[in-house]
């Protein structure tokens, strides 16, 4: 299964790396990362491999959801066959 990550907020330093090692505690590869900051805002969208995962979707989803709120960024995380229907046109 993949999912897709979003993370906005605030640029500031270490985003990158303390979601890159939450996913790496998880087991979680990731696949494709973007990343780009417009005056002074963070934005990255993350496609990754949970096929690994060492803990549910359910749990993960909840901490990044803890993770964005102790760092200051909001962070969403979708299945990806549901993002795709979401965009679908």
């Amino acid at each position: 299964m993949k999912g897709i990550i979003t993370v906005i907020g605030k640029d500031k330093v270490g985003i990158i790396a303390k979601v890159c090692v939450y996913l790496s505690d998880k087991g979680i590869n990731i696949l494709d990362i973007s990343q780009t900051i417009v005056q002074g805002f963070f934005n990255m969208m993350m496609i990754v491999d949970m096929n690994n995962s060492t803990d549910s979707f359910e749990n993960v989803y909840k901490g990044l959801e803890d993770l964005g709120k102790n760092i200051g960024v909001e962070i969403k995380l979708q299945r990806e066959d549901i993002f795709d229907s979401m965009h679908r046109i």
